[in-house]
């Protein structure tokens, strides 16, 4: 019963344009018809707790069923989440504001509330005269929504408190100067470092898998925007593989698309301060035992954007064509 109720809730959340083209595409390339498809997807969500369109992310098609049972979907990170994220200690990682309270010790680039910069004009100045583009977000705003860059030549003190309240923006930051080679790698976006964590019960500490999440020409780097994410050996900060789409059309990368940089092989720098803070920040509140921290590297090294307790099952696996589910437990 629990899995039917999830079935409808995919059902609800469902991008059913996305999962017009993965029919096609599947219908093209294996000759199924939709109604087929339909008939896989159901007997697959209920079985192995996915979610519609990760049927076809994670190449259900083509697996066994003792391959299927090694993947986390939607329903099981759900389950395994709620349990390590209890939803009256996530708040300090759902809204931004608290976040920047709780981890500010850890964030490299000036942040500040709307009430903020209401209460003190002089910081409104400084966002405007020291910084060519600014960032407005909203404080709860996930997976690059709820997002907007702007640069400070198109706003004024009052049309930019007059945008952030049109548009629903509860916070404002600093664009990031992200380091010299990450920003060969690709420079449309800040390019984050995607790190999960785990603490068992006795907060012994443990990394999941490490990411990095690659822009192609957009203005942010999340996978379900249309970007890459390439896995990074957690020993040396090298990325280890090919980029992966989340899209079943297009192919993994070895070489980003715009810049040509190859892939595996690249040095990602101050690779063992990133992990020893994000370890620390891990430590920091461990009410909440499994975190999916959001990276930056700048140019004097790291620092956090974001902490996520509803990390995506996606960015951790695709990039290493495996299921993982084996490590949620203990």
């Amino acid at each position: 019963m629990k899995r039917l109720l999830y079935f409808a809730y995919y059902l609800k959340q469902l991008n059913w344009k996305l999962l017009k083209k993965f029919m096609a595409h599947t219908k093209g390339k294996h000759g199924l018809s939709e109604a087929k498809q339909w008939s896989m997807i159901l007997r697959n969500s209920l079985k192995y707790n996915i979610s519609i369109l990760e049927f076809y992310q994670f190449n259900f098609l083509h697996k066994s069923h003792e391959e299927k049972l090694k993947w986390a979907g939607t329903g099981t990170l759900y389950e395994f989440q709620l349990k390590a994220n209890p939803p009256n200690e996530r708040q300090i990682l759902d809204d931004k504001r608290l976040f920047l309270k709780s981890y500010g010790k850890y964030v490299v680039n000036q942040v500040h509330t709307l009430q903020e910069l209401e209460a003190d004009a002089k910081l409104i100045d400084d966002f405007l005269n020291k910084h060519e583009k600014i960032v407005f977000k909203e404080a709860s705003g996930k997976c690059g929504a709820g997002v907007a860059i702007k640069p400070t030549s198109e706003l004024t003190p009052s049309s930019m408190l007059n945008y952030m309240k049109t548009n629903k923006f509860d916070m404002v930051e600093t664009y990031i100067q992200q380091h010299e080679s990450i920003n060969k790698l690709s420079p449309s976006a800040v390019n984050t470092i995607r790190i999960f964590t785990k603490l068992d019960e006795d907060n012994n500490y443990s990394v999941l898998g490490c990411r990095m999440r690659i822009s192609v020409d957009c203005e942010v780097d999340n996978l379900a925007a249309g970007n890459l994410a390439a896995p990074i050996d957690e020993a040396t900060g090298i990325i280890s593989g090919p980029g992966v789409y989340s899209d079943i059309t297009k192919s993994p990368e070895t070489h980003h698309p715009i810049t040509g940089t190859k892939l595996p092989g690249f040095q990602i720098p101050y690779w063992n301060e990133i992990m020893a803070m994000v370890k620390e920040a891990s430590l920091l509140h461990p009410q909440n035992k499994s975190i999916g921290w959001d990276v930056v590297l700048t140019p004097n090294g790291p620092g956090l954007i974001e902490g996520n307790h509803d990390w995506c099952k996606l960015v951790w696996q695709l990039p290493v064509n495996q299921g993982l589910k084996e490590k949620l437990k203990g």
